[in-house]
C-alpha cells in the first residue's frame, strides 16, 4: 500500500473527526440551547448530554491556568499535531494512519474552540448508577480510540516480528 494512500486516508480521517466534532458542538449550542453550568438533557439511562466549559486537557486536566490556558494548550496542541503529521506522512499500515488521522482531527477540533471560545465544548456524559465518567466530546473520544488503537498496532506488530 502506498504511503500516499495512507497519508490521504489519514488526512480523510482527520477531516472527518474535525466535521463531525464541530458539527455536534454546533448542534448542542445552536440547536438544543444547552447553557452553563451543566444544563442537561436525559437521553438514556445512561447517557446524558451536559454542557461543560473546559479550560484544561482531557479529563480537566490543567483546569487552572489562568487566562493563558487557552494559548498556552493550544500552542502544545499545535506542536503535538506537527509531529504526528509528520509520522502520519510515514504510516505503513491503515490503522495506523487512520488512527493519527483521527488523533490529530480530535485535537485541531479541540483547538478551533479553544480559538473560537476560550474553552472546549464538551457535552458528552455517561454514567451507570453512582458511577460518572468526565464529559467529553466526539474530537476527545476521537483522540482516546486513536491511541488505543495505536498501542494496539504497536502491540501487534511488535508480536508479528
Amino acid at each position: 500500500m502506498s504511503r500516499n494512500f495512507l497519508t490521504a486516508l489519514g488526512l480523510a480521517a482527520l477531516a472527518a473527526v474535525m466535521v463531525v466534532d464541530q458539527v455536534s458542538k454546533w448542534w448542542v449550542l445552536e440547536v438544543l440551547q444547552l447553557d452553563w453550568p451543566g444544563d442537561q438533557i436525559v437521553l438514556l439511562p445512561v447517557l446524558n448530554f451536559t454542557f461543560v466549559r473546559n479550560f484544561g486537557v482531557t479529563f480537566g486536566m490543567f483546569n487552572n491556568l489562568g487566562e493563558w490556558s487557552a494559548v498556552v494548550l493550544g500552542g502544545v496542541a499545535l506542536g503535538v499535531v506537527t509531529a504526528l503529521l509528520l509520522w502520519l506522512r510515514r504510516a505503513e499500515s491503515r490503522l495506523v494512519a487512520i488512527a493519527l488521522g483521527a488523533i490529530i482531527g480530535g485535537a485541531l477540533s479541540n483547538v478551533i474552540d479553544r480559538v473560537r471560545f476560550g474553552f472546549v465544548v464538551d457535552f458528552i456524559h455517561a454514567h451507570v448508577g453512582e458511577i460518572s465518567w468526565y464529559v467529553f466530546n466526539v474530537a476527545d473520544a476521537a483522540i482516546v480510540c486513536g491511541v488505543a488503537a495505536l498501542v494496539l498496532d504497536s502491540l501487534l506488530t511488535r508480536g508479528a516480528r
